[in-house]
């Protein structure tokens, strides 16, 4: 196996490389499987309920398997094997869902599904950043979701245009090509990282892996506080559909969604690389409230279509900004673990969300649960705010 030098050029652009493939190739496979998979459960008998307790399930275990993966991430010599590992499980198993009959098989593979991805992602987030300069650190996870998001595009109109010739179970098959691609990308296209013997200037050593510096703890809280605001997607667009957006035109929210996702989340990476990764955070986090408000007042449809579009850009500004702000505040041996423990609260924290929107929707209306989510997203950019001043400056390229 090849294993390259820390902090190297080609070493930087060559694993960018391979993980952005590898991230366009597996999410286009999910997004194929993922999308037909509600009028497939309908297929063999199963309803909302039963996707309801499949994609908990699944999402919850992929939770604690990235806070897992976090730990292992900081402890094992070479990360390459857990993360094609992961890729190869997740991708083994998606075909699989053309032989099911009963829809606790379609759980298991599901299960199976997420738990290889928590297991890789932490993972890989540490492996990419040890592959590039702090100085594009931003950059890289900014390309990384900027592929990822491009998978969940290409996948549903890959879905749609198989559909009709080859039904729900050959699309499943044919989600095996993307995913049979991806894993042979993360086998022959990732080189293993040497660990870096010495911990940065001025950050806690590996010898104390339990104590994160208070920067952390501090981005931590913000990001936990807007996550109970931060409800499951799907609350969008069932209020769309509550507003007369047909349930026909959902699949085309999620496009312009993540179209949006797609062009500014590598734009909004590179920003974040010469300017406060904390003020773009919150710039997201003020962009969300701004779109639940236009859900909640509904002024009128098109304003609907408009603020999903403007949607993308919240996502685009803080996901792969935090991960680089996350990863700029601790120590390099320690990266794994804060990866791990940031993915796993906050999912926490959007679970909870979820649940309290529900039940506000379903005593007060919807109305309600979108203002109070407004207004957690803007007591969480003022919290990002106010540590802007306490933010280490840049590290130059070396």
């Amino acid at each position: 196996m090849t294993e390259v030098p820390a902090k190297t050029p080609e070493r930087g652009s060559h694993n960018l490389i391979a993980f952005g493939a590898t991230s366009f190739l597996n999410d286009t496979a999910s997004e194929m499987a993922y999308w037909v998979l509600p009028a497939f459960l309908a297929s063999i008998g199963a309803g909302p309920a039963q996707l309801g307790i499949i994609e908990g399930i699944a999402e919850s275990v992929a939770s604690f398997a990235k806070l897992f993966s976090g730990y292992l991430a900081d402890r094992v010599k070479r990360r390459k094997p857990v993360v094609v590992s992961g890729y190869f499980v997740a991708n083994v198993v998606k075909p699989l869902l053309a032989l099911a009959s009963w829809w606790g098989q379609v759980l298991g593979i599901r299960f199976a599904d997420r738990f290889a991805k928590g297991i890789r992602g932490t993972t890989r987030d540490v492996m990419l950043a040890d592959s590039v300069p702090a100085s594009r650190l931003g950059s890289a996870y900014g390309l990384l979701q900027s592929m990822d998001s491009a998978g969940a595009i290409a996948g549903p109109l890959l879905a749609l245009s198989l559909l009709p010739y080859y039904g729900l179970r050959g699309v499943f098959w044919f989600a095996g090509i993307p995913g049979a691609l991806c894993v042979a990308v993360a086998l022959f296209g990732i080189r293993e990282v040497r660990r870096e013997p010495a911990a940065a200037p001025n950050r806690p050593t590996a010898k104390a892996p339990a104590h994160f510096p208070g920067k952390f703890y501090f981005v931590l809280l913000a990001v936990t506080l807007f996550s109970l605001g931060n409800s499951s997607d799907m609350f969008l667009v069932l209020r769309a559909q509550n507003l007369g957006i047909p349930a026909t035109h959902a699949p085309l929210l999620g496009l312009v969604f993540n179209i949006t996702y797609t062009l500014f989340s590598w734009p909004a990476g590179g920003l974040s690389d010469r300017f406060s990764r904390r003020v773009l955070a919150a710039a997201g986090y003020l962009v969300f409230a701004a779109v639940y408000l236009i859900f909640a007042v509904a002024p009128s449809v098109a304003a609907i279509w408009f603020a999903m579009a403007f949607y993308g850009l919240f996502y685009a500004l803080t996901n792969p900004v935090l991960k680089a702000l996350v990863v700029e505040v601790v120590a390099p041996d320690s990266r794994g673990r804060a990866l791990g423990i940031y993915s796993f609260v906050s999912s926490a924290a959007i679970l909870l969300a979820s649940l309290i929107t529900g039940e506000l929707w379903k005593h007060y209306g919807p109305r309600v649960p979108f203002y109070l989510s407004a207004g957690i997203a803007l007591v969480s950019a003022a919290l990002l705010l106010i540590s802007r001043a306490t933010q280490p400056p840049k590290t130059q390229a070396v």
